[in-house]
């Protein structure tokens, strides 16, 4: 599979709606920015131009701009209401896509993405990726992979046999297409970020308010009967903590040489 899980407008709708309540719940998020800063501060030191792609609501700013005091940041967005929440200031914003970004060929020395590769052709992404970065420029990297969200697809299952949930690229896609791209990979970790809900009515608004929900082909609503057995079903995966969503992720830090 190379093609994006999911129609470009119907992605930015979502996030568009769910920019105002998104930090809210965005608890997972903010993780995957910690863990990828942890991943790629290692190796780049210094960086004179700087973009976030895929910035939202602009969390990884503020840890940009502290460990890269001096560099241009540029935050980069196709969610205008994303944009619009953004600190005040704090970079330059710019409504775009992943994969077409309007940057300069060879001009940034580090792009920064989390939780944006999912929503993209990961060969067009990463191509254009490698475009923008001059020699030694780098891309630290967080996406989802295929085991995002499985109780719910799980659970679905005792209802219909509709695809309620996105399955998003496998890691060894991502990172052969950055390799294809011609960048050279550095490091990469893969683990499961999760959130956490006392019950399924919480836990689906919850994924609904992130703008992660299924953004593919129009579903029947629930009926009560189909509420219910999918309930049943993901009480299955109850832990003390609640119920669990699970979001598979990949970091990944690659260099052009």
């Amino acid at each position: 599979m190379t093609d994006a899980p999911a129609s470009k407008r119907a992605v930015r709708a979502a996030f568009d709606r769910a920019a105002a309540a998104y930090d809210s719940v965005a608890h997972v998020q903010r993780s995957a920015c910690d863990r990828l800063f942890a991943l790629g501060t290692p190796h780049l030191s210094t960086a004179a131009r700087v973009v976030d792609a895929g910035c939202g609501t602009g969390y990884a700013l503020p840890g940009l701009r502290q460990r890269f005091p001096d560099a241009e940041l540029c935050a980069v967005d196709f969610a205008p209401a994303m944009l619009a929440r953004l600190p005040a200031g704090l970079a330059h914003p710019l409504c775009a896509d992943l994969e077409q970004l309007p940057v300069a060929d060879a001009c940034m020395d580090l792009l920064w993405s989390s939780y944006a590769l999912q929503w993209c052709a990961p060969r067009r992404a990463l191509a254009d990726i490698a475009r923008v970065l001059r020699p030694g420029g780098q891309v630290w990297l967080a996406t989802l992979g295929p085991g995002t969200l499985f109780e719910l697809r799980d659970a679905f299952a005792a209802v219909d046999d509709a695809e309620h949930v996105l399955r998003f690229q496998p890691p060894e896609v991502v990172e052969d297409a950055a390799e294809s791209a011609g960048l050279r990979l550095l490091a990469s970790e893969r683990d499961t970020l999760q959130a956490w809900a006392p019950d399924l009515r919480r836990l689906l608004h919850d994924i609904k308010t992130l703008g992660a929900h299924q953004t593919g082909a129009t579903r029947r609503p629930l009926r009560k009967t189909d509420l219910a057995r999918l309930t049943a079903a993901y009480e299955a995966y109850r832990t003390p903590d609640g119920l669990p969503a699970s979001y598979d992720t990949l970091w990944l830090v690659a260099e052009k040489p």
